[in-house]
């Protein structure tokens, strides 16, 4: 029978502490630096690769340990910090101390997993993340300008929308009275055009990057695209983030991934609930959030944006999408009537919108496996 030793890791950038669990008990095996060729040294004293269950924190430095590991043979896993057990009275916190509580608890099967990305999947979710980046920036940027605007009372002569491209063309026609204005515009305009740029030739990069992904994953984003609200770079952000949607046995357990579940503490006879947990991924929360505001109009026939979006789609995944046009739209409105605020409502709405994205994404990706069988049988 195979003797698993269960090794805690805590990695940082220049060091990694070890720590294991096995038969002789628990041992501290010092510090390495943060190099996989060391590291393997180490742990093969410990014992053969397929032996070892070697965890560590998810963090800065990324997945690729646990990747270099896997190679080897051993089994690696990341596991959520946030969901680590924790003690109120534990207020001592080093190196060597994380990684004996990572081996302990590794041993007590006290850890949840995180899922690792594949390396295609990682790489388009950094980019997608970067423009989210990008985005912010801009909008700081835009906001810089336009109260130097405001403080100085310069505005247009005609009706304009702001950062259109009318508006774009009369900003650089201004002239101020003194020079120090003057190259003070200049700068705040540069930033806004740099920023703008940036945005753009991110969003080309990923446009470029979306046909590298997966068949499934492709037909996720075809899929997501027939709903209100989403469309390609709100679909690549879903997929970049989640993956692989089946992994999810539940549309509850990605609602909880995201984060927009309630918040609870109820003793006894008593059930308190409060916000949402905002525990989970938000980067998706934000996206879905914003999809979400699409269902406050009440209008039920979808666009001709939307009906052409949809023409490729199975009929199961489109009727996936209409009964989240009607199921959404109708819970919006009857939750605002009872007098809720605007950002409550959108926030129930987007829980339930999580199900019908997992509903849809799930058929896209059976519809592909189905299609596969088929085509090995013929």
């Amino acid at each position: 029978m195979r003797v698993i030793k269960h090794v805690g890791l805590d990695v940082h950038a220049a060091s990694i502490a070890v720590a294991v669990v096995d038969g002789e008990g628990i041992r501290e095996l010092g510090k390495v630096p943060h190099d996989v060729p060391t590291l393997k040294k180490l742990l093969a004293k410990i014992g053969e690769p397929e032996e070892l269950r070697i965890v560590y924190e998810a963090g800065p430095t990324g997945f690729g340990l646990c990747r270099a590991l896997r190679s080897w043979g051993a089994d690696c896993v990341v596991i959520a910090p946030s969901l680590m057990p924790t003690m109120s009275g534990d207020r001592v916190k080093t190196d060597r101390r994380d990684a004996l509580k990572l081996a302990q608890f590794s041993f007590g099967k006290l850890l949840q997993e995180v899922h690792l990305p594949e390396p295609e999947q990682e790489a388009l979710r950094d980019l997608v993340r970067a423009r989210e980046a990008a985005k912010k920036s801009q909008t700081q940027a835009r906001h810089q300008l336009s109260k130097f605007l405001l403080r100085h009372a310069i505005k247009s002569k005609t009706t304009m929308t702001n950062w259109g491209a009318a508006y774009m063309a009369w900003l650089p026609t201004l002239r101020l009275n003194h020079s120090a204005l003057q190259h003070t515009l200049e700068e705040y305009l540069a930033e806004v055009i740099h920023q703008t740029e940036r945005v753009r030739r991110i969003e080309g990069h990923i446009e470029k990057a979306a046909p590298g992904l997966g068949e499934e994953q492709q037909a996720v984003v075809a899929a997501l695209q027939g709903f209100k609200g989403v469309r390609f770079l709100s679909s690549i952000s879903i997929v970049s983030e989640i993956g692989d949607m089946t992994r999810f046995s539940h549309p509850t357990a990605l609602m909880s991934y995201v984060g927009v579940v309630p918040s609870e503490n109820s003793s006894g006879d008593s059930v308190r609930r409060g916000a949402i947990t905002k525990s989970g991924n938000a980067h998706l929360r934000r996206v879905v959030g914003e999809a979400a505001w699409a269902y406050a109009r009440g209008i039920a026939t979808p666009g001709p944006s939307i009906r052409q979006r949809r023409a490729g789609l199975s009929p199961a995944i489109v009727e996936i999408q209409e009964r989240a046009d009607h199921r959404l739209r109708t819970r919006f409105r009857a939750l605002s009537a009872k007098g809720k605020h605007r950002n409550k409502v959108v926030t129930a709405v987007a829980r339930e919108f999580l199900g019908f994205i997992w509903a849809a994404a799930v058929q896209a990706q059976v519809e592909v496996a189905q299609r596969r069988k088929a085509q090995a049988a013929a």
